[in-house]
């Protein structure tokens, strides 16, 4: 039989919340995690709306871990924040934050058998578009560690350096869809590889003004009508939607095989079921039915899951006018009549689009909610689509103690990835 996987660690970092606690919290109270960006003028952009991050209290953070975590952990995590770009600092603070939920700082396990995969790619964008800016101004005052903290796999390396992880490290990049697919590496790893441990990090991609507004021009996140009202921005399943909303968010999960786990004694968040992958065949933004139906079912083939066995969908529901029905369409082809028993719920109406890392940061709100036994509401479905005749938690909150979550995400380039968790009773 393949080798059961579980999550016993988890970590976030979003502008609602950079604790478990207090981001399920902001989730359950409707908190909009949306701004105006401040992380790079916008007066020459057109979509001035986004979840900035730029003003994280990075020193507060670092010193709150400090009586948590080794000293010679903190000694490596400390010298490192002082040196990396900014992302690469976010990402070190979740693997700590993650490490430490999961109870393995205190754990006996080969650090060998230690993997890091990080969810993204062009992570650093901002550092590196002003890397650029200075060198136009003068070559000489660039920084001079661009050429390794340009790199996502700095990211990598900085991670395994803070933990002392010396099993496999690597980056995965697939778009939106980028923290499934590093969660289905992480997977494979561990049932193939010999891995113990396996974390995912779904890296903060910190944008660029060229990058915001180019999205804004090729028509993929909305500029038109809530850039003095940046909380309503993201409103999936409404008439009104208009885009996506780009995101700094970052989250990790940790895997482990589910009988090293018991004999640990860990606390578990819930059971990795499977994770399904495939393509559209085509290059352009534009959601395809057939390819988000086929991967869902795929994953509930391969997990030996009957789709009336799923009770909850957190949807990748970006906001966009044909996304959002494009999502809903394959869910009604994949369960049929029985989707309209489905719960469902879209965490970017809050949270915004993380892009790369938005998998995971959503399978971390996913998860959070399973163990609370209550759903988030999408927030700002002012007049809902009339298509959509699913419950997509419109109203409030909802009591439901959930047993199996679908997790979709779907990414520029027609990449599309699955996940399925069960909560775990022991």
């Amino acid at each position: 039989m393949s080798k059961r996987i579980v999550v016993t660690g988890m970590s976030v970092n979003t502008a609602i919340g950079d604790t478990l606690d207090g981001f399920r919290d902001s989730l359950m109270a409707g908190r909009s995690a949306l701004s105006n960006w401040k992380a790079f003028a916008t007066d020459r952009v057109y979509s001035k709306v986004g979840g900035d991050l730029s003003h994280y209290d990075v020193d507060a953070k670092l010193a709150s871990l400090q009586d948590r975590v080794p000293a010679d952990v903190h000694k490596r995590l400390r010298k490192l924040v002082g040196r990396v770009a900014w992302t690469t600092k976010l990402s070190m603070l979740m693997a700590v934050d993650g490490w430490l939920d999961a109870g393995l700082f205190d754990a006996d396990y080969d650090p060998g058998k230690q993997a890091v995969l990080v969810a993204g790619h062009n992570l650093n964008a901002l550092y590196q578009y002003n890397s650029r800016i200075q060198f136009e101004e003068e070559p000489d005052f660039i920084d001079g560690m661009t050429s390794l903290y340009s790199l996502d796999t700095d990211h990598a390396g900085c991670v395994s350096e803070v933990l002392q992880a010396r099993g496999p490290i690597y980056t995965m990049g697939a778009a939106c869809a980028s923290g499934n697919i590093s969660l289905r590496s992480a997977i494979d790893e561990i049932r193939h590889h010999g891995v113990q441990t396996a974390m995912v990090v779904g890296a903060v991609l910190e944008f660029a003004p060229v990058d915001v507004h180019a999205m804004a021009i090729m028509g993929a996140i909305t500029f038109q009508s809530f850039n003095d009202e940046p909380a309503r921005a993201s409103r999936p399943y409404d008439t009104r939607r208009e885009g996506f909303v780009p995101a700094h968010g970052g989250a990790t999960l940790v895997l482990e095989e589910l009988d090293a786990a018991r004999r640990r004694g860990a606390r578990i968040y819930a059971e990795v079921l499977g994770c399904a992958a495939n393509s559209d065949g085509n290059h352009l933004p534009q959601p395809h039915e057939d390819g988000q139906a086929y991967v869902m079912a795929q994953v509930l083939e391969e997990s030996g899951v009957k789709p009336s066995d799923v009770d909850y969908v957190n949807a990748h529901a970006t906001s966009t006018p044909l996304g959002d029905l494009t999502e809903l369409r394959s869910i009604k082809r994949v369960f049929g009549d029985h989707a309209r028993r489905l719960k469902i719920n879209a965490p970017k109406s809050m949270l915004g689009h993380c892009c790369w890392s938005a998998p995971t940061v959503e399978t971390v709100a996913g998860l959070l909610q399973m163990r609370a036994g209550r759903l988030h509401r999408s927030i700002n479905i002012d007049e809902l689509d009339p298509e959509v005749d699913l419950e997509v938690c419109r109203e409030g909150p909802v009591d439901h103690r959930s047993r199996v979550m679908l997790k979709n995400s779907f990414g520029f380039g027609g990449i599309n990835c699955v996940s399925l968790f069960r909560a775990y009773e022991g």
